[in-house]
């Protein structure tokens, strides 16, 4: 299986699939710190920076599409900007990829705020866009207390297949 990664931050789809023979093709990232350590830990998996600019990104056939969009335009936390903040609009940035790469699968994760942001609206634009784009779709909220870890983090996981 290959895949890109989008908002890849420190790359944890890599930890997690590398030991099962998949291969990163691609990741996009901005931040320093994540870039440096990207660039570090897989030197050989090019950096198409900025979502934003997916259209112009090479050619690649993947099988999944992976990425964590930003979460602070959706968190009770943050400002609660949704889809129109800089970050929440990265969300639709995702299916844009999703389309430009057509793969059999995409995942994403983010806060549980996105259920709730603009009455569901987000949410539901979201979802929307990967039906629009031929995917069907199952989602869970997870929490990682439940997966081996010391603390409670729940995230919302979006699956979809072609």
């Amino acid at each position: 299986m290959t895949f890109g990664s989008v908002c890849s931050g420190i790359e944890a789809a890599s930890v997690a699939w590398e030991p099962l023979g998949w291969r990163c093709s691609f990741v996009s990232e901005v931040e320093p710190f994540p870039c440096a350590l990207l660039s570090h830990y897989w030197p050989s998996v090019p950096n198409y920076g900025d979502l934003n600019e997916c259209a112009q990104w090479p050619a690649h056939a993947i099988d999944v599409l992976v990425g964590g969009t930003p979460c602070q335009d959706f968190s009770v936390a943050g400002q609660r900007a949704g889809l129109g903040g800089a970050r929440g609009g990265l969300t639709m940035r995702f299916l844009d990829c999703l389309e430009r790469f057509a793969p059999a699968f995409c995942v994403w994760e983010n806060v549980p705020g996105v259920l709730s942001i603009d009455a569901g609206a987000a949410f539901g634009a979201f979802l929307g866009g990967l039906a629009k784009r031929g995917y069907g779709f199952a989602y869970r909220v997870l929490d990682c207390q439940y997966f081996g870890l010391a603390q409670r983090r729940e995230r919302v996981f979006v699956v979809g297949c072609a």
